[in-house]
């Protein structure tokens, strides 16, 4: 059987963090995004961070799936609108401008996409939507979203919306997620639909239906997979449509 080949996307330091690298630039990510890929039957690929375009799509056209990763960081206001409100670190330059480029080309190419956390944000920003700099600040909620206890453990449930891919993989109208982020969407695109929200409206889960397999989550499925089915089938449901996306360039 075909092992479609997924890229990854990085995270990245500069030179200007005092961790991951100090002053050298340097490349990150958590294993935990490679293994799940391996697992569910994929060839996991960290992608360089290439800038521009024409680029960007030579490397899309390599690919048969993407995983826009999560990151501890946030993407700058400026990118949806925005004045910077809260004092956060910023995503690089460098990681910002490969996933907003790459969630555009993959888009309009159909390319299969899974985007989780920050990684979901980022899929929403690159096509028009906006985001909440700081959920605490923002909205009232009981839910503590950047909960302090283990991403291993499930934080709070969602809802998900009839009929959509999300409900299709999961096969239940709800499910318990974990929980990791200060940031939300606060509004997306006319081509995406919300199909995931938590019990205080922030929104847990987005899609296109006019694309073949076009899902970000805000949660992170790559800590819970190994234990939890339903988390597992959001990989391996982006292995076969990567699959089928490969059979259909042959």
């Amino acid at each position: 059987m075909v092992r479609p080949i997924i890229g990854i996307t990085p995270d990245f330091n500069p030179g200007n963090r005092k961790d991951m690298g100090g002053k050298e630039p340097t490349y990150f990510l958590r294993a935990r995004y490679l293994q799940a890929i391996q697992d569910a039957g994929g060839v996991p690929i960290v992608l360089p961070l290439v800038r521009g375009l024409a680029k960007q799509k030579y490397l899309l056209q390599r690919l048969d799936g993407l995983l826009v990763t999560g990151s501890g960081s946030d993407l700058a206001p400026e990118l949806y609108g925005e004045k910077q409100r809260y004092p956060f670190q910023r995503m690089s330059e460098e990681r910002a401008q490969l996933e907003l480029g790459l969630s555009k080309l993959a888009f309009r190419q159909g390319l299969p996409t899974l985007g989780i956390c920050g990684g979901m944000q980022s899929m929403n920003v690159a096509l028009g939507g906006t985001l909440l700099q700081d959920i605490s600040s923002q909205i009232s909620t009981k839910i503590e979203h950047r909960p302090t206890k283990s991403a291993t453990k499930t934080a709070h449930m969602i809802h998900i919306e009839p009929n959509s891919l999300l409900q299709r993989i999961a096969k239940r109208l709800s499910i318990a997620v974990n929980s990791s982020h200060h940031q939300s969407i606060k509004s997306v695109p006319s081509a995406f639909q919300v199909t995931g929200i938590a019990p205080d409206g922030v929104i847990e889960a987005i899609e296109a239906s006019r694309h073949p397999f076009w899902l970000g989550v805000q949660w992170h499925p790559e800590f819970l997979y190994r234990h939890d089915a339903i988390q597992k089938r959001l990989f391996t449901a982006l292995i076969q449509s990567a699959r089928q996306f490969a059979a259909s360039r042959t």
